[in-house]
């Protein structure tokens, strides 16, 4: 029996997030409720009007790159080929003689190499312009997470690096999904990194008054709490390898999980702010579940952009009411921002990995930090620890500074 060629699959995954490097602990992290937010350490916060973020801890650049490649790339690049190497040896591509020209990469971040161009504006006007590294460059453009992975691993089909804000890596894997739906690839190798906390970028979300003032980590995110006040900076990497199901069937490539639905749409309202009626939000959640067929009666787990901010997580919940109706009572919510912080550009890809694995295991991870309910949110968000059901559908919510919102569907794999 021949295989629909429209459906594409999730066969590998690899993350690089402040709660743990690598799928398992990262994904074990998360349903153990691990908060990895804590005071910032790569500068010192002393006078800024946030103090806290989720970083990622030991992280080694030469685990991952040969030492004499590690300077040439900033931190978000090294966070890309970090988790692409885990995703293409968890997807068996590392040993598998694939065609290069049907196999490409669409890899995202929002700030790119921030921390190089901060470090390099300095030594400008501390030294001239003779102290200008010559990898400056290639350094900093959001592009080279993608190209150096593509060079990494010859991988010559279509090549991206999409710039949507907060919902990059989901429409980075998205835009994948559709190339791949559409015949132009075999595989696609997908996501998004971010690694921008330092002073100018920290400084600038403090300036927007969207992040949280809360100098405990442990109360600092907080989504859908009465009493959340803003969102906490994080850093980190999300790569997952998607295939035609097709192509993974017959190379005997493990499936996670069905890719089913996408959906993108634009608030057109404010460079900030969401939509006060959650109408981006209503569409993109609905044309995700339309593309895939799925009735929202069939949606178990909602993966929400949850972002402890007073607009974003009573508007998304206004908007999950609207889409699912009565059936919102039967939903599990939960927000890995309560663990990972925001991840900025990188959260959309990191939290359809969560989402794959709820799906794949049957284990919804908690919404940490939770204490006083918001008459606002009246959602099952998931407090009290991981839970364990029978998951055949679930959803993750990315909505982005200027009104960028995805929506990505992920159904349990049927042969």
């Amino acid at each position: 029996m021949a295989l629909d060629i429209n459906r594409v699959v999730v066969t590998g995954m690899g993350s690089v997030t402040p709660v743990g490097i690598g799928l398992e602990p990262f994904w074990n992290g998360l349903i153990a409720g691990k908060n990895g937010v804590s005071r910032v350490t790569r500068f010192d916060p002393t006078g800024f009007r946030s103090q806290v973020a989720a970083e990622v801890k030991d992280f080694v650049p030469d685990d991952w790159i040969e030492k004499k490649s590690v300077d040439r790339m900033d931190r978000f690049t090294q966070f890309a080929i970090a988790a692409s190497a885990q995703a293409m040896s968890d997807a068996g591509l590392d040993a598998f003689r694939f065609d290069p020209a049907r196999a490409g990469i669409i890899v995202g971040s929002g700030i790119g190499g921030i921390a190089t161009m901060e470090e390099s504006h300095r030594k400008l006007l501390e030294k001239g312009p003779r102290s200008v590294n010559p990898f400056l460059v290639s350094r900093f453009l959001i592009n080279m997470a993608a190209c150096n992975v593509s060079i990494q691993y010859g991988l010559k089909g279509p090549l991206s690096a999409p710039s949507v804000a907060c919902s990059t890596g989901a429409n980075a894997i998205g835009d994948a999904f559709r190339i791949i739906q559409r015949g132009d690839a075999d595989i696609m190798v997908a996501g998004s990194s971010e690694a921008a906390v330092s002073p100018l970028a920290y400084g600038g979300f403090c300036a927007t008054r969207s992040m949280s003032v809360n100098c405990d980590p442990e109360k600092a995110s907080r989504p859908f709490d009465l009493n959340r006040d803003g969102f906490v900076m994080g850093e980190g990497a999300g790569i997952v390898v998607l295939e035609s199901l097709a192509h993974a069937v017959r190379r005997g490539a493990k499936i996670y999980a069905e890719l089913a639905g996408y959906g993108n749409t634009a608030d057109a309202f404010h460079v900030t702010a969401p939509e006060p009626g959650g109408d981006g939000m209503t569409r993109v959640m609905a044309a995700a579940l339309r593309d895939a067929s799925v009735d929202p009666e069939e949606v178990q787990v909602v993966n929400a952009h949850g972002t402890s901010t007073d607009m974003n997580d009573k508007i998304e919940s206004a908007a999950i009411l609207k889409v699912f109706g009565g059936h919102s009572e039967a939903l599990k919510v939960s927000s890995n921002k309560s663990m990972i912080g925001h991840l900025l550009s990188a959260a959309g890809a990191v939290e359809f990995i969560a989402t794959v694995m709820t799906v794949r295991s049957g284990v919804v991870p908690p919404t940490i930090h939770y204490e006083t309910p918001d008459p606002e949110c009246p959602l099952d968000y998931v407090t009290r620890g991981a839970e364990s059901m029978d998951v055949h559908v679930a959803i993750s919510n990315s909505f982005g500074f200027g009104g960028g919102n995805a929506c990505l569907v992920v159904r349990k794999y049927k042969e």
